[in-house]
């Protein structure tokens, strides 16, 4: 029996060659299988492992062109027929989510909330799991890492495992739903993820105002942490044109004395919360970066210097609450050069996403400590090197 053959017994005309639309980050691809289920899709990977077949999962297929391009691809598993929240338990403050379930159907459950901000319209469940995105709220409730407590996923070898459970406080063996978190697909194929939910507050208002200098926007932030004025956000947008405007967002209770309060710190005025998005555009070189809350005016003064050095439209915006920023530039610019001065100056800088002209004379992700552990957990779990081939840290 060939490979597609041996999928279409698995899950029917749910399995089909791939087409010119299928490839991945410009890698071009054999088949496509779209499994309804955990149990099909563990078929699916033994299928695919019965034919040595290397894989690449797919949900919406927002971050495709992220990290660095597959080896190869051999066959796309796409997430979007397992769509659906299996289980709310607002007793609890708990969801199950199916894979290829949109993002936005878990942050509108009533009066709660999976508290992610959803910077790509359409981005899937399981795809904010592998990529571990987030945005400025991560302020107030955290990461992917600290929301999510349970997931399914298929093993390479196509077994089934589940990890974490249905309440918040489980520690009974290893937190598998943290490990496959931000692992771009690398370790298996998530199926289910099981998550906290936050209320949603009653009330919310932002603040917005100018700052002249980096060192402005490092005093408003200091000044509203010093406040104990509990942000659900801080955030700095610095487009490419000059300038810096600092938001604050609040949410919850005494929501105007606090705003009152912003207001007195750092003057503005309050505005209706802008929709949170990603500081570049289609086609354009994507960064992160990452800094301690004290290094936020060195940063964004070393931002300024890169713009008048390499004479690139830098945009850069983020949570300086968290000392998370993004940054986009366009690919015409000498991304190279622009990256490795922010490293000079950041924790980390990854290059999220570039034209494929681009990724390859570009390291994308720069130092990384414990990537001899990281080969050792792949090797782990994916021995024979199936899943993502190349697209992770180290070309794991």
């Amino acid at each position: 029996m060939d490979a597609l053959a041996a999928l279409r017994e698995a899950i029917g005309d749910a399995a089909r060659p791939a087409g010119d639309a299928d490839a991945v980050a410009g890698v071009p691809a054999r088949f496509v299988a779209a499994p309804a289920s955990t149990v099909e899709t563990s078929a699916v990977v033994r299928a695919a492992a019965a034919h040595d077949l290397s894989i690449v999962v797919r949900g919406a297929g927002t971050k495709q062109h992220w990290a660095a391009p597959p080896r190869e691809v051999d066959l796309v598993v796409e997430t979007a027929r397992m769509s659906g929240i299996v289980e709310h338990a607002a007793g609890d403050l708990i969801a199950i989510a199916r894979a290829g379930t949109p993002l936005h159907e878990l942050q509108h459950l009533g009066d709660q909330q999976l508290a992610l901000d959803g910077p790509i319209p359409g981005a899937t469940i399981g795809g904010t799991v592998a990529a571990n995105t987030s945005g400025p709220r991560r302020m107030a409730y955290g990461t992917v890492r600290d929301l999510i407590i349970g997931i399914t996923f298929v093993r390479a070898d196509g077994v089934v495992a589940k990890a974490g459970g249905k309440v918040v406080k489980n520690v009974a063996g290893y937190d598998l739903a943290k490990l496959l978190t931000g692992s771009y697909g690398t370790l298996g194929v998530i199926t289910e993820c099981a998550f906290r939910l936050h209320p949603r507050p009653a009330a919310t208002a932002t603040v917005a105002a100018r700052a002249a200098t980096p060192e402005a926007v490092g005093a408003a932030l200091s000044g509203i942490l010093g406040a104990r004025l509990a942000p659900t956000a801080v955030e700095v947008d610095a487009p490419a044109s000059g300038g810096f405007t600092v938001s604050v967002q609040l949410a919850g209770v005494s929501v105007e004395s606090r705003v009152e309060a912003v207001q007195r710190l750092i003057g503005g005025e309050s505005i209706e919360a802008p929709q949170w998005t990603y500081p570049w555009d289609s086609g354009d070189a994507g960064l992160k970066l990452t800094m301690p809350l004290s290094r936020i005016p060195v940063v964004l003064q070393a931002v300024l210097g890169v713009r008048e050095r390499h004479g690139v439209a830098l945009h850069v915006s983020g949570s300086i609450g968290t000392g998370v920023l993004y940054a986009g530039l366009p690919a015409t610019g000498d991304v190279a050069a622009v990256v490795k001065d922010l490293r000079s100056v950041c924790e980390s800088v990854v290059v999220l996403t570039a034209p494929a002209s681009l990724r390859a004379g570009l390291d994308l992700w720069g130092p990384v400590p414990g990537l001899e552990l990281m080969r050792r957990i792949k090797a782990r779990f994916d021995p024979d090197g199936r899943f993502a081939a190349g697209r992770f840290v180290g070309g794991i």
